[in-house]
């Protein structure tokens, strides 16, 4: 359910969003998205005893339509178990109550998001109204007080833009020869985590504007333990990687060494204790739980060939526009080179896999 970034990662003008790939062929995030689905499996759970302790079914009437929204939904079927489970919990609640409430579900996602592929998905059997909600979540979709549960999972992680720093030849943040902030000067990290600060604020006031009093928001978020360098996670370590194939793709003459260093993913995982500090400073939420959905004995340790997929189904887009490769460069890419850079730094790989973590966020709304 990740999403992509709602800006060129150029830095230029304002563009639509790239998202995740659409359809459902090989290479398609509805065929990669397994990291993804697995998490929403283990968060069944905490979403059962999240809705049983702390939703308030004052908060909708059996007799009026429960709302909820999924944002960052990407293509299903990751979407559809996800809200499955959290009407499935709500049903147990109100049941105990009289009859449960009628449900629209609205899915969330930029507009460029594949809709067609989403919907033609939608299971047959489902138990709601189903709506698109094209736009970004870092800024308002509903109207005020409309929603009861809002969720997001694994997209909070990308940036509503690249850090404008990282691209300013002058700025002393710029990144040249890197994709991503791993292992890049201390300015490079400091300007991404101040793009997640801007970022991380502005959806929760858009969400405390959505959300009525006593509503709740879920999310699944990445984040690194506290104190970790960001070098030391999965995911950045594998942009690290990514980054340093266009820099072989450069020495062929596949891609331009210029494009290379204009090229930035916006993706920024914080660490727990920076993520509750957000949420306390915007003041619009109460923080009900916060858990490791990851602990250490739960950690994921997929092949490189999956993990060149996941990527893959990610960035394809930002990189087919950005470096105006054909589908020969990219298959060259994302078959052969990552893949085998995956495979040779396996080892310290491993080590961040176990270093990076999701955490379950309940918040409720004041």
């Amino acid at each position: 359910m990740d999403v992509a970034p709602s800006k060129t990662l150029s830095g230029s003008a304002t563009t639509e969003a790239i998202p995740m790939n659409g359809g459902d062929g090989r290479n398609s995030y509805a065929n990669n998205s397994s990291l993804q689905r697995f998490v929403v499996d283990r968060s069944k759970s905490m979403i059962d005893e999240a809705i049983a302790n702390y939703l308030d079914i004052g908060i909708c009437p059996s007799s009026d339509t429960f709302r909820i929204a999924d944002l960052g939904c990407s293509v299903g079927p990751n979407t559809f178990i996800a809200m499955q489970n959290i009407i499935e919990a709500i049903d147990l609640k109100y049941r105990k109550y009289g009859s449960s409430p009628e449900y629209h579900v609205y899915f969330n996602d930029h507009a460029s998001n594949d809709f067609n592929t989403l919907f033609v998905s939608l299971p047959p059997e489902k138990r709601y109204f189903a709506a698109g909600v094209p736009g970004s979540f870092h800024t308002r979709l509903f109207p005020k007080g409309s929603l009861h549960v809002a969720h997001s999972s694994t997209s909070l992680q990308w940036l509503s833009q690249v850090p404008k720093e990282v691209l300013d030849i002058n700025s002393p943040a710029y990144n040249r020869g890197r994709i991503h902030y791993p292992n890049a000067k201390h300015q490079v990290v400091e300007a991404y985590s101040a793009q997640y600060t801007k970022d991380m604020d502005a959806f929760l006031y858009a969400r405390a504007e959505e959300v009525v009093c006593g509503g709740l928001v879920v999310l699944i978020v990445p984040v690194v333990p506290d104190e970790t360098s960001p070098s030391q996670s999965r995911v950045e370590s594998l942009y690290d990687i990514l980054g340093s194939c266009l820099l072989d793709m450069v020495k062929t003459g596949l891609v331009e060494e210029a494009k290379v260093d204009s090229f930035n993913v916006p993706e920024y995982s914080t660490a727990p204790q920076g993520l509750k500090k957000l949420v306390e400073t915007n003041g619009c939420f109460n923080i009900e739980r916060i858990v490791d959905i990851l602990p250490e004995e739960n950690k994921i340790r997929p092949p490189a060939q999956i993990l060149s997929g996941h990527i893959r189904a990610a960035v394809e887009g930002v990189i087919k526009s950005h470096f105006g490769c054909d589908d020969h460069i990219i298959d060259h890419l994302f078959q052969h080179l990552y893949p085998k850079k995956i495979k040779d730094t396996f080892a310290s790989l491993t080590t961040a896999m176990e270093k990076k973590t999701m955490l379950f966020v309940l918040l409720k709304r004041k």
